[in-house]
């Protein structure tokens, strides 16, 4: 089990969403801060990644937030985090989040929350990417999705150790005992990512 330092956390930034979800966002913010944990996200400051930037900030927290030049030109960024660090496009961002991080946290989100924690299952599966993966299943907002991952695998289009790649929650505060608790993914990840 390797330390959790910093923590990748993917989510949206509608304002327009449930507040279970804001809550949930601004509550784990200022738990991964209270515990001297790091915050890599998005760098955005509305919605639930303002929500989880404000919550860690409470606390003191360090947030090291990662924004495509284009979405800070339209002035999406937090400007009360510790760093905003400026990328050229999406795919760096998400690169850059990924190699960042100790662990991967999935809140609720849109097509862009979906497609991070995707393409963070699909380097984990290959082996690119090692870091503990969390799903927050807040509100059973991801259970559609789990169903077809699961199914992927029922239709043998990934393996059943691939279940494995990913652990679901359904509180935020079951988060870090939960990312704590996974043991590293195999470094030999792709000699079974074919099924």
């Amino acid at each position: 089990m390797s330390p959790i330092k910093t923590v990748c956390v993917y989510c949206a930034s509608s304002n327009h969403c449930k507040s279970i979800f804001l809550d949930s966002a601004y509550t784990l913010g200022t738990i991964l801060a209270k515990e001297g944990i790091d915050i890599v996200y998005g760098g955005g400051s509305t919605g639930l990644m303002g929500k989880l930037a404000d919550g860690a900030i409470s606390e003191k927290g360090h947030v090291h937030g990662i924004i495509p030049k284009f979405m800070q030109n339209l002035e999406w960024g937090h400007r009360e985090i510790s760093v905003l660090e400026e990328v050229e496009d999406m795919h760096t961002r998400k690169s850059q989040m990924i190699k960042k991080s100790d662990g991967i946290v999935a809140l609720p989100g849109g097509c862009g929350t979906l497609e991070e924690l995707l393409e963070a299952i699909t380097w984990k599966r290959l082996g690119l990417a090692h870091q503990p993966i969390v799903i927050a299943n807040i509100d059973g907002f991801y259970d559609e999705l789990i169903a077809m991952l699961k199914k992927t695998v029922d239709e043998q289009f990934m393996r059943p150790e691939h279940l494995h790649m990913w652990n679901v929650v359904h509180s935020i505060e079951d988060i870090l005992p939960t990312l704590r608790s996974i043991d590293p993914w195999p470094l030999n990840a792709i000699d079974y990512a074919k099924v």
